[in-house]
């Protein structure tokens, strides 16, 4: 039995998990794999495939981690010949037969680039104060009931770990915890975006932290999806192997991306800049 590790620019796909008519990374590397030979025709699944858990639609991964019953031929590299370019498999591990992609994580850390100016280069909104920001995320930091953030009906108390700093005109937050977080941390996010900007009181976060329901409009909605990445997915007495091949693939495909944006980035600054 193998896992491997997976990265993937999620914003053309609608989220990581299978779905009926719409394209979804996991449709990806199953078709992959069917291709491959790995997997029958239909709509199955390698045996004992499990993955570390569901992206929403939009959101990215640098260690997503799938594994299955894998041919001692499937390396990254080989998988990767049957991808998207935005797709890339870049490193492996051979796992106890017993392993579980999902039950067996230990930890998901999360990275989300919030677009955070200090200045008045928000139309229409406040700058943003670090220091409230702060506040906001060292009160939301710990070990809480988060029932309010998440739409989990159970193992809402969880502990998480909260770390950032700021680029320019981004705050850059770290989010680790146990479980499934991926809802959680955009709602984390949301809701000390909004204590740093001014539109929310610093007192809202305990009131979020309440036992009581928070709903309508004095709920959070999530930051949107696009800034959030899946940075890693954490196993005790595993140990991946990166595929040196495979791993300079995917900085290169990366790189082409990266370069395509900042074009992109750089038309639309055209635009807003002359108007």
């Amino acid at each position: 039995m193998r896992a491997y590790r997976v990265a993937y620019d999620g914003r053309p796909y609608h989220g990581f998990q299978r779905q009926p008519d719409v394209d979804t990374v996991e449709g990806r590397l199953r078709s992959a794999l069917v291709r491959l030979g790995v997997c029958e025709r239909g709509e199955g699944l390698p045996e004992r495939y499990a993955a570390a858990g569901r992206t929403d639609a939009g959101v990215s991964a640098r260690a997503q981690t799938v594994a299955f019953d894998a041919p001692a031929w499937l390396s990254p590299v080989a998988f990767n010949g049957e991808l998207p370019d935005d797709i890339r498999v870049w490193a492996s591990a051979e796992v106890p037969d017993g392993f579980h992609a999902t039950h067996d994580a230990a930890q998901r850390s999360y990275t989300y680039y919030l677009h955070a100016p200090t200045d008045a280069d928000r139309p229409g909104r406040d700058p943003v104060d670090d220091q409230r920001w702060a506040d906001a995320v060292d009160a939301l930091a710990g070990t809480h009931d988060f029932h309010n953030l998440t739409s989990d009906d159970t193992g809402t108390e969880r502990a998480v770990s909260i770390d950032w700093t700021r680029e320019g005109q981004f705050l850059v937050v770290r989010v680790s915890a146990g479980g499934f977080c991926r809802g959680l941390v955009r709602r984390l996010v949301s809701l000390a975006a909004a204590v740093a900007d001014g539109s929310a009181p610093l007192s809202k976060v305990d009131r979020v932290l309440s036992p009581e329901p928070v709903l309508g409009p004095d709920g959070v909605p999530p930051a949107p999806p696009e800034p959030l990445v899946l940075t890693d997915v954490s196993y005790p007495d595993v140990n991946f192997t990166r595929d040196d091949d495979a791993a300079v693939d995917a900085r290169t495909v990366f790189a082409r991306r990266r370069a395509t944006a900042r074009t992109t980035a750089r038309v639309a600054d055209h635009i807003a800049d002359g108007l």
